[in-house]
């Protein structure tokens, strides 16, 4: 797609290097028309193309920050949360270690009640509803992530259709006047351009989004896999 708009860019640009070295016309009075950068974006054309890529840009930035203040707020885990169960446990207070868990609003502590709810039964059931629980807070931190990447893959797409849709205008201006001039191409290089531009921007900024929440999300998991670990060592420790 890139080529392609590259190649699209040089073959214009060709020509009007062209038509400028042979003495082709130029309609003075278009050459001379002044069009600042709101005129361009707010053309017809070109806001037709823009409205749905300003319509993802701002859906990943709502998804992004929401994401990353919810994954800041309740998958910190409290360091000394894992030592206050390791005591409890220890000292036979399993009432108290399950309420510890119940009033400790966080990812690791609903992880290790559900764990703690099955003292008694074989290591291997506790394990694996550890394992299960923990599925289900990640895929709750996960919530609407995934619709980064749709974002990332979709949008330069509509920049790439921008891009045609520009060309075709070229091509369709050009058959009007039947001469090709600058007054008869740039419309349609406005659409081409900034319709890729813009599409190429949204993507990479639902691409950022997405990796970074991925990242904090990864970081997380290594931490609830430790503390899982550390809560079924406590279970097989000998009682003293």
């Amino acid at each position: 797609m890139f080529r392609f708009v590259l190649l699209q860019a040089q073959v214009v640009t060709d020509t009007l290097k062209n038509m400028v070295s042979s003495g082709a016309s130029v309609p003075i009075e278009k050459a001379q028309e002044a069009m600042s950068f709101i005129d361009i974006i707010t053309s017809k054309g070109l806001l037709v193309m823009l409205v749905p890529i300003v319509i993802l840009s701002i859906i990943s930035i709502f998804v992004f920050f929401e994401r990353y203040f919810f994954i800041r707020q309740y998958a910190r885990t409290d360091k000394n949360f894992m030592n206050d169960i390791h005591d409890l446990i220890h000292d036979g207070k399993i009432d108290n270690a399950l309420m510890l868990c119940k009033s400790t609003y966080k990812p690791i502590a609903r992880m290790i009640e559900k764990g703690i709810s099955r003292i008694g039964k074989p290591i291997k059931e506790i394990e694996d509803s550890i394992e299960i629980a923990g599925k289900f807070e990640i895929y709750n931190l996960e919530k609407n992530v995934h619709l980064l990447a749709v974002i990332a893959g979709i949008a330069p797409m509509f920049g790439f259709l921008g891009t045609i849709i520009g060309v075709i205008k070229i091509f369709y201006d050009i058959s009007l006047v039947s001469d090709v001039s600058i007054g008869s191409v740039s419309a349609g290089l406005y659409v081409k351009m900034i319709s890729s531009a813009a599409g190429l921007f949204a993507g990479i900024l639902a691409y950022i989004f997405y990796h970074w929440l991925n990242m904090m999300i990864s970081k997380i998991v290594h931490q609830l896999e430790w503390s899982a670990m550390n809560f079924i060592d406590l279970l097989e420790e000998p009682i003293k």
